[in-house]
């Protein structure tokens, strides 16, 4: 059975489409739709219908990604979902298809999301390009391996202090990290600070920390109390939401912070990625019971653009075979050279699929891992390690927030 797919008219249309999966997250009817419509604009969200009944939704905000060397102009998938009286009908594949031609139209060489399940979006061609993971670490075993002076202090702020403190801050660390986004003022408002109390689950409000030095904001955190008192002693936790530091120094100096806030047993946080400072900054590392899974998956929407808008460890060339049964304009063989992509008749090197260059794509996979995983093929001698060569980035991708 065939569905029509097309952007949303107006917000009645955003709000079915939006429930779609947001009934299964426990949504009501004008549940976070204000909050999504302010950063999703109506025409990146697409429904689809079955004669003009809304069934299923896919939505995409316009992202600016950083990637290894630069910025990359972005889909960042969001609020997917098909209502239970049409799974296995074709629904979802349907609005997939017809988000990436519009994504590719955009001009946008990649799309990115966070995926609900794992088995579901590598049919569309997306690859797992990032890991991350949830940490719960004692109070008292947060001691660093050496001693540690600050290079700044600390100084807590209220929301509106944060509007103009905190941007900075994470402004200049995207920068210089594969898998972040540029964020607006209005993400900034209706995400990141924004604390409405039906979404603190019975913890406390939003706390706003700065490392400041001579003056200016080098790292912030965002955290609550989740408040436990059991026979007269503290059993609270601190879940920090975001800790970000433009250097180590300023990490370091903001999770000092986190670490020694006064009457807490545990300090949680999550998304972390696996090479985060924390790792050689404790004496016990092995403390922070870190668990990970998967990040951002990604997906090369435009081959040669998306090759040919990152930057590359080395110079060299690299001819690949790509597979890619759902966007079949990216199929074939492409050469890397020189910084850029494009179509050739010469020998493939390496046969893969669309979904393998996702994973490398932002650095945290690299071809060695996935050969090992019999994912790609090697058709010349040492072409996977001279693709590792090329495509070696200095620190894995991290996303800090799921969008």
């Amino acid at each position: 059975m065939s569905f029509d797919v097309s952007p949303c008219k107006d917000l009645d249309e955003f709000q079915d489409a939006f429930l779609a999966i947001g009934q299964y997250f426990g949504a009501e009817p004008g549940d976070s739709v204000d909050r999504f419509t302010r950063n999703l604009p109506l025409e990146r969200m697409h429904a689809a219908r079955e004669e003009g009944v809304i069934v299923g939704g896919a939505g995409a905000f316009p992202f600016t990604m950083t990637v290894p060397g630069g910025q990359v102009p972005c889909a960042g998938v969001t609020v997917v979902g098909v209502y239970p009286t049409h799974r296995r009908r074709g629904v979802l594949t349907a609005m997939m298809r017809s988000q990436l031609d519009d994504v590719r139209e955009r001009g946008e060489p990649i799309a990115a999301l966070w995926a609900s399940e794992e088995r579901i979006y590598p049919r569309y061609g997306y690859g797992r390009a990032s890991w991350a993971g949830e940490i719960g670490l004692l109070s008292a075993r947060g001691g660093y391996a050496l001693p540690f002076e600050a290079d700044g202090h600390v100084r807590i702020v209220d929301a509106e202090a944060a509007t103009r403190r905190i941007p900075p801050v994470y402004d200049a660390w995207r920068q210089q990290t594969p898998g972040s986004f540029a964020r607006d003022d209005a993400w900034w408002e209706t995400r990141v600070l924004a604390d409405p109390p039906d979404g603190r689950q019975g913890r406390g409000p939003k706390r706003f920390a700065v490392v400041e030095r001579n003056g200016e904001p080098v790292a912030y955190a965002i955290y609550r109390h989740a408040v436990k008192w059991e026979e007269g002693v503290s059993k609270s936790s601190l879940p920090v939401i975001e800790a970000i530091g433009v250097d180590s120094n300023a990490l370091a100096s903001i999770w000092r912070y986190l670490l020694d806030v006064d009457w807490i047993e545990k300090v949680q946080a999550y998304l972390l990625p696996i090479d985060h400072e924390l790792f050689t900054l404790l004496a016990e590392p092995r403390r922070l019971r870190y668990r990970v899974g998967d990040g951002l998956w990604v997906r090369l929407v435009d081959v040669s653009a998306a090759l040919s808008q990152r930057s590359y460890a080395e110079d060299g060339s690299i001819v690949f075979e790509v597979e890619d049964a759902f966007m079949p304009e990216n199929a074939g063989r492409w050469k890397l050279e020189g910084g850029s992509a494009s179509r050739t008749d010469d020998d493939p090197e390496i046969r893969l699929d669309v979904r393998d260059l996702g994973s490398v794509y932002l650095g945290g996979v690299n071809f060695a891992e996935l050969q090992r995983g019999l994912r790609i093929r090697e058709l010349a001698p040492g072409a996977v390690s001279r693709a590792d060569a090329i495509f070696r980035s200095g620190r894995a991708p991290w996303c800090p927030e799921i969008f």
